[in-house]
């Protein structure tokens, strides 16, 4: 056996049998040629060689010596608490981070348990009213929600104009037995500490998507009243200066509610830059309990935009869009006359027609407006409610009520958008030769049961002339009668489109957060979508166009676009101030279609 030849590596029994060899004290003639063998063997690196298992063994030699010194080492030796230390550092912390709670799977509850869990969810406690329910927090509140509940639940009321004592004691027909529940949900804003639980995020994010169409809803209808003949486009400079994100903390502070969103900070500290960055819904800010040194103004006015229309909404649920009045103007302060809300100087055509006697000489107060919505509209055990809505609202605000056979669902808004001059139009060839195949499409007349036949008539007549009207493109009659095209209808169908949309996906989706709501909301009612479902049914046909128009819009068809966008909105907004919100509801979901889930026609 020559252990010393380098030519024969392969044929060594070394190699083939190193079960063999030992490196204990046995053998003590070898160890010195086979080191050298070692060090002879690094330095050539043959290429079938097996390193490892000789590794092995020597490390397993030493480990085994090393053992054995530890074995006569005292218990309290540096040495073996150092040893202990490290080994228990390698098992215990490792490199890699454990990934958070959140991303790690749970499996999937048993069908017992979570039929259980939704049952006693509060979310399908209330069969009566579905949007609500649905409005409601997934679980119920636990200790830590109810000590922020008595602590500044009464804060909050009585800033409101509340009754202090506690909404639980009304009946469960009653909506507003579930308005403390609702309120402490959209004071439950982002930066709050209460928001890492699950269901105040989601129940707050859920009122502020419904709260903010029912504020620009709102507005609408009360700036179309007030001024009967401005165009839509000043009326959405009012609205952006009274409700806009930029402006909201100012009516926050005058209500006193600042402190409730903010416990920590002061507002008036606040430094405003001229060029702010956008700030994301999500916030991305880090609270400074000290002050508000560190804290960008743009957030600030977010958290104040959602706390706001969390909290329309919940009035909204319980009270009903009278009540979203009087706060508007009463709690908050906010004045439709200031200098900051009127619309930019434009030059403005002039209006010749008339409007009607109610609307002539005088500009509707909020009190006038709140009170005949709250008549003309059926709430829920509500008989006695225009009484008990605020002192402001005089038993002299309630002289003009819509007549009990009253036309439409919401007669004054009708009168403000369809102006008295369309009954010049009727008995021209669109009455004749359109208008009875759009009524046909859209369904029209509903049955209604009215004591009187000649209500039904007078009804439809209008009914005839309102939709003419929605189908009235501005290009043909607007320079000579400002009034006499669809923008109206159109702004007021937007704002009611956009809402009953809203409440659709928040009953439909009952655990999702508002903010994915918001992106699907946005998705449905894209206005290429809008005009495509009109021209589905075939009525773009019957748009009144100018001749000029006409033709520059059959040599280029994508022109048409934003005009049957504008179309369907106008026939929503006509649906509403006739019938009311179920039309609505009708004409998108049934007719129309905008969820896209009826069988399409092969």
């Amino acid at each position: 056996m020559d252990l010393s030849s380098p030519l024969k590596p392969l044929n060594s029994s070394i190699f083939h049998r190193t079960h063999d060899l030992s490196f204990s004290s046995s053998f003590p003639p070898f160890p010195i040629k086979i080191k050298t063998h070692f060090q002879t063997l690094k330095t050539r690196k043959p290429i079938s060689l097996k390193p490892t298992t000789i590794t092995s063994a020597v490390d397993f030699s030493q480990e085994k010596r090393h053992q054995e010194h530890e074995q006569h080492l005292p218990p309290n030796s540096p040495q073996r608490l150092l040893k202990e230390l490290s080994q228990r550092k390698k098992f215990i912390s490792p490199n890699k981070r454990l990934p958070p709670k959140r991303f790690i799977l749970k499996p999937p509850l048993d069908d017992a348990k979570l039929a259980q869990r939704f049952l006693n969810s509060p979310q399908l406690s209330l069969k009566q009213f579905p949007l609500l329910s649905s409005c409601l927090p997934s679980m119920k509140l636990n200790n830590a929600d109810k000590t922020w509940m008595d602590e500044f639940l009464l804060e909050a009321k009585q800033a409101l104009g509340y009754p202090l004592e506690s909404s639980e004691g009304y009946g469960d027909d009653n909506p507003a037995k579930q308005f403390d529940t609702l309120l402490y949900l959209a004071f439950g804003h982002p930066h709050c500490e209460r928001t890492n639980a699950r269901h105040v995020r989601s129940g707050h994010s859920r009122l502020g998507f419904l709260g903010q169409y029912v504020l620009e809803l709102g507005m609408a209808e009360f700036f179309l009243q007030r001024y009967p003949r401005e165009s839509p486009g000043p009326m959405r400079e009012r609205v952006y200066a009274l409700i806009g994100k930029r402006y909201l903390p100012k009516w926050v502070k005058a209500a006193s509610l600042h402190n409730l969103i903010f416990q920590y900070d002061d507002m008036d500290k606040l430094i405003r830059k001229e060029r702010e960055p956008p700030v994301n819904d999500q916030f991305n800010l880090v609270m400074d309990i000290s002050g508000v040194s560190g804290l960008d103004c743009g957030a600030f006015e977010m958290a104040f935009t959602s706390v706001v229309w969390a909290l329309f909404g919940a009035i909204y649920l319980c009270f009903g869009m009278p009540e979203v009045y009087r706060v508007l103007f009463e709690v908050f302060g906010m004045d439709p006359e200031d200098e900051e809300c009127q619309p930019k100087l434009r030059r403005q055509l002039e209006d010749v027609d008339y409007v009607s006697a109610e609307f002539e000489g005088k500009k509707l107060t909020w009190q006038e407006v709140a009170a005949y919505k709250a008549s003309s509209i059926k709430l829920h055990n509500y008989t006695t409610f225009i009484d008990k809505l605020t002192p402001s609202l005089k038993r002299k605000d309630f002289n003009i009520l819509p007549p009990e056979d009253a036309l439409f669902a919401h007669p004054r808004l009708f009168r403000a958008c369809v102006p008295p001059g369309m009954h010049r139009f009727r008995g021209n060839i669109w009455d004749y030769d359109s208008r009875p195949q759009v009524m046909n499409t859209l369904g029209y007349p509903l049955q209604v049961k009215d004591r009187i036949p000649e209500i039904t008539n007078a009804r439809n007549i209008e009914l005839g002339l309102g939709l003419q009207l929605a189908f009235l493109h501005p290009s043909k009659h607007k320079f000579e009668h400002p009034r006499f095209c669809f923008e109206r209808l159109e702004y007021v169908g937007q704002k009611i489109q956009d809402l009953v949309m809203a409440e659709r996906l928040l009953i439909k989706h009952i655990d999702a957060p508002g903010k994915w709501l918001q992106e699907k909301h946005r998705r449905l009612l894209l206005n290429k979508f809008c005009g495509k479902y009109l021209r589905e049914k075939h009525l773009h046909r019957f748009i009144i166009y100018s001749e000029e128009v006409q033709d520059s819009y059959e040599h280029n068809r994508r022109l048409r676009n934003p005009a049957t966008t504008a179309v369907q909105q106008a026939i929503h907004g006509l649906a509403y101030t006739v019938y009311g919100k179920p039309d609505v509801r009708r004409l998108m979901f049934e007719l129309f279609d905008f969820e896209q889930t009826q069988p399409k026609a092969v």
